[in-house]
């Protein structure tokens, strides 16, 4: 099976390796620690610690491992050298209106970044994919669950390089 590759920004690569290294030098240590603590002192079928501490590390391990395959399909790419910067991209921030004049601002970024609070969507979500290759003036139709909406592109962005 062929993974897409899963591209990202320099920044959002820097907080996948941070939280590896974190679960992979502090967490899991600790958690080896309290589980061998709690498999000296006898019983391990009702040993609470001992079993949480089984359970937290099979989690832990888990996520060391979508981590890894995460890092290793990433396609880092630095918003700040786009080439076209008057065109939708990745790592654009865009402003939109909808028909209504409600105007919303959006980063497109990688899919392990999102964070629609702040107006971080991910690269593949419909928004985004609507709004792929578009400059300002244009006009893009977003299908969401609730129906067609038309946005128009009033504003696009890229990081200074």
């Amino acid at each position: 099976m062929e993974q897409r590759p899963n591209y990202i920004t320099p920044a959002g690569y820097a907080a996948l390796k941070a939280e590896y290294d974190h679960l992979l030098g502090t967490e899991r240590p600790a958690i080896v620690e309290v589980v061998s603590w709690a498999a000296g002192n006898g019983d391990r079928s009702e040993n609470g610690d001992y079993l949480y501490g089984r359970k937290r590390m099979r989690e832990i391990d888990r996520r060391l491992g979508f981590l890894a395959r995460r890092m290793k399909a990433a396609k880092v790419v630095d918003p700040a050298r786009a080439e076209d910067r008057g065109r939708v991209f990745f790592g654009a921030t865009v402003t939109i209106a909808d028909v209504d004049d409600n105007q919303r601002t959006v980063t497109i970024v990688g899919d392990d970044e999102t964070d629609a609070t702040s107006g971080r969507i991910g690269w593949h979500a419909p928004l985004a994919r609507a709004l792929k290759g578009a400059a300002v003036g244009d006009l893009r139709t977003v299908d969401l669950p609730a129906g067609p909406r038309e946005y128009e592109v009033l504003a696009i962005a890229y990081p200074a390089g």
